[in-house]
């Protein structure tokens, strides 16, 4: 029996990981299956080396460093003296998995790396390492493949795992009357974060935000998503006595239903492109990431639907820019400047045709069937 063994580090890696497993039993591949991650690939059934908590903690710290190289150092003694696999997949979270690959490739084991590292965006040094230990490069944006290719590395484009995973949009008439909402209001929602630090960067300005645009246009209402591993109280902390409604747990509807929205960057950009609704990018960090952002970076845009389209369809409020003002401003011209806004949604229509319609997981179980099995 062929083995595969699977590292990813966070919690979507783990989501990303138990779909291409519930792929490969699809294709009836008779495969032992071992890994690292969290409760959703161990409800798949496979044996974990280790769980995703370990390996999860936010920053740098001594202590992380050392847990981390710990784990590691385990794992490939293990993976080298013991478990033999015939291929590895290294899946997301680059500090570690690129960090591992090293040590495998160096004992002789086969190394495919599904949603790699973004060299695109920073730290491009990265691919230089990724050609020497990876033996194929399983890529989720279409421009990847080409810059891949440019550095001679193999590389198979699968698609986004949002285009097939994300749910259909939310029924607008139901959702407003399970809130509460007025449906003859415009609904303009708040995704501020999902990390303490970016909450106590934006949440101030978010919150003055909404209260200016609440005086100036009677006929809006706002939402704001609560990250599910921040409290209610750290919401009620922020928001005191503005009028916003508080939905926890339904990221993709919100998305969906709502008429503009005011995001701190991240993937959930990309899934609101997917649902064609008006977004602006708002973000504001600590002044010494940003600056080693500054440093490091590749690219000027900082929002996924600006980076595959190359053009700004997204506009983007960075840092000292980032006031009332100016989100009241964009948001004003999204709603209410019908050509704009019209021709914002066809822009966001064309980023969701360029990522094609793949089923990524169904792609990366492929090229690991075909790899182990012809």
């Amino acid at each position: 029996m062929k083995k595969l063994f699977i590292i990813t580090g966070e919690y979507s890696g783990d989501i990303h990981a138990a779909n291409v497993v519930r792929e490969l039993k699809a294709l009836d591949c008779d495969l032992q299956i071992e890994g690292i991650g969290g409760i959703n690939l161990e409800q798949e059934g496979v044996k974990l080396f280790a769980t995703q908590e370990k390996m999860s903690a936010m920053g740098i710290s001594p202590k992380i460093i050392v847990d981390h190289f710990k784990l590691g150092k385990s794992v490939v003694d293990y993976l080298k003296n013991e478990y033999k696999p015939d291929l590895v997949l290294l899946i997301d979270y680059g500090a570690f998995n690129l960090s591992v690959a090293g040590f495998l490739h160096a004992a002789g084991i086969k190394i495919f790396y599904y949603i790699p590292p973004q060299v695109w965006a920073s730290r491009k040094y990265r691919i230089n390492l990724i050609k020497k230990f990876v033996d194929k490069v399983l890529c989720i944006f279409p421009f990847e493949k080409q810059l891949y290719a440019q550095y001679g590395i193999d590389t198979h484009y699968c698609g986004h795992p949002l285009v097939s995973q994300l749910p259909p949009a939310a029924g607008k008439r139901e959702f407003f009357r399970n809130h509460g909402l007025d449906i003859e209001k415009k609904l303009v929602s708040v995704f501020p974060g999902s990390r303490k630090f970016e909450l106590e960067n934006l949440m101030g300005v978010f919150k003055e935000t909404v209260k200016r645009l609440q005086h100036r246009h009677p006929d809006l209402q706002f939402c704001i998503s609560q990250a599910p591993n921040l409290s209610d109280e750290i919401y009620n902390k922020y928001l005191g006595d503005c009028d916003i409604k508080v939905i926890k747990g339904e990221n993709q509807a919100l998305l969906s239903v709502s008429d503009a929205l005011i995001l701190a960057s991240g993937t959930v950009a990309l899934e609101a492109c997917l649902y064609k609704t008006p977004m602006i990018i708002a973000y504001r960090g600590p002044w010494i990431l940003y600056l080693g952002y500054l440093l490091l970076r590749c690219i000027k845009r900082v929002s996924l639907p600006n980076i595959i389209a190359d053009k700004s369809i997204v506009p983007e409020i960075i840092q000292k820019d980032v006031t009332p003002l100016n989100i009241t401003y964009e948001i004003e011209e999204l709603l209410y400047n019908q050509d704009r806004r019209e021709k914002n949604i066809k822009e966001l229509g064309e980023v969701k045709e360029l990522l094609s319609n793949k089923n990524s997981a169904l792609e990366v179980a492929k090229v690991i069937d075909t790899e182990l099995f012809s």
